[in-house]
């Protein structure tokens, strides 16, 4: 490795340090855990950057060797909360690194075409199955796979470069199950909601087959041994934590012992009904797996909740995106063990000129009345660009801070 590679990364590792052992971190890591306890304190407010890495992580990054600039981006990532916008995330004295596993629930890769531009976020899917009945055999021979000599591999060599100051250990975030999202990369979404009235035979049997890949990839998992706790600071699929006070702290034996994450983000528009035939038995077989649940990403999740979500008692944590009655789950949320987990709108961000202050501050208040009651965490995440410009989250992170804790109520 090069020296000016090995300087950087130690330089990055001391700077975390500092950051886990300041007064700030302290009070930060206090208001996670009473949310782990259902306490109604100070909720947390963050600004996600990865939409937007482009702006505010490559242009900092200064090594050259591949593995290098691999560690460093890490580095940088988990500090870009705290440094760059002065939000809620936590920052750990340790060097944290995932456990490499992936799951393939269906044995055809999609056909994505991105679209192209600096911060163009869409994509267009080309259907490689036109006709799910005719085209069946493409879902056969789905996998998965857990990489864990290449997770210790990795961790060895940030140990050898920066473990005295920063010890790089592994850590297992959320257990996912995606469903809906591998088929309709697949089929696109015309073919996929045309299926279920065309093909819903055919259909079933496709989600029974993603269902069984991923309860293989958790009997692997015990059976090997793999499992980790998913506890505090541990990643919780769309960008959370695992913070909690029910799961097991130092030992996990079985899937039940984690955390779990699932959404349906493809089935947004469909009845209710509808998904309860066709999405819901097969997550219900996957919650049955873990210790507690996190549920959503983009979706609604209002019209769902009463006859589907509530029926989970180990759900813990909600995506209340803006597509969504929020005054209405917040209802349903009050005054439970569930975490409100709010993703406000991001045009308030991304709009290029002066940040709108007072409109922002509205728009805060009615987050903050809406899930007044609750146990509140706010991510603002999906957001584009800040136009290359820290201070405009900054300013947007103290702007949503201040107004949520002079309008939410516990």
């Amino acid at each position: 490795m090069l020296d000016k590679d090995y300087e950087r990364l130690r330089t990055l590792a001391l700077k975390k340090a500092e950051y886990a052992h300041s007064s700030d971190n302290d009070e930060i890591l206090k208001k996670w855990h009473d949310l782990s306890v259902g306490k109604r304190g100070t909720p947390t407010v963050r600004l996600l950057c990865s939409n937007f890495v482009n702006e505010m992580i490559y242009p900092y990054m200064q090594c050259q060797e591949e593995t290098a600039r691999k560690l460093e981006f890490d580095l940088l990532f988990s500090m870009s909360g705290r440094e760059l916008f002065n939000d809620d995330t936590p920052v750990t004295d340790t060097f944290e690194v995932s456990l490499r596993m992936s799951a393939s629930p269906f044995g055809t890769a999609p056909d994505i075409t991105q679209a192209e531009g600096e911060n163009a976020k869409g994509f267009h899917i080309n259907p490689v199955i036109n006709d799910l009945k005719d085209d069946f055999d493409k879902l056969l021979n789905g996998s998965f796979s857990v990489d864990f000599d290449g997770t210790k591999k990795y961790i060895d060599v940030a140990n050898e470069i920066f473990g005295d100051i920063l010890p790089a250990k592994m850590v297992m975030g959320s257990l996912t199950g995606a469903l809906t999202n591998p088929i309709v990369h697949l089929m696109g979404m015309e073919n996929y909601y045309c299926s279920m009235y065309d093909y819903s035979d055919e259909l079933h049997k496709a989600m029974d087959m993603a269902t069984k890949i991923y309860e293989n990839l958790y009997d692997y998992l015990e059976n090997n041994k793999l499992l980790l706790p998913t506890q505090d600071t541990c990643p919780l699929c769309q960008e959370s934590f695992c913070f909690n006070s029910e799961l097991p702290i130092d030992v996990a034996i079985k899937t039940t012992d984690c955390w779990g994450f699932l959404e349906s983000q493809e089935t947004t528009a469909v009845s209710p009904q509808t998904f309860g035939e066709f999405v819901f038995p097969y997550q219900d077989r996957l919650v049955k797996r873990f210790g507690l649940l996190s549920y959503g990403c983009c979706e609604r999740v209002d019209a769902i909740f009463p006859d589907y979500l509530s029926k989970w008692k180990n759900l813990r944590k909600l995506s209340v995106s803006p597509f969504n009655d929020e005054k209405l789950v917040g209802e349903y949320l009050r005054d439970t063990n569930i975490v409100y987990y709010s993703k406000p709108r991001a045009e308030y961000l991304t709009i290029e000129g002066p940040l709108d202050e007072p409109a922002i501050c509205d728009y805060f208040k009615t987050i903050a009345e809406n899930a007044s009651g609750c146990i509140l965490e706010v991510a603002q995440r999906e957001a584009g660009t800040l136009f290359r410009d820290p201070g405009r989250g900054k300013r947007y992170v103290e702007l949503a801070k201040d107004t949520i804790n002079r309008y939410w109520k516990p």
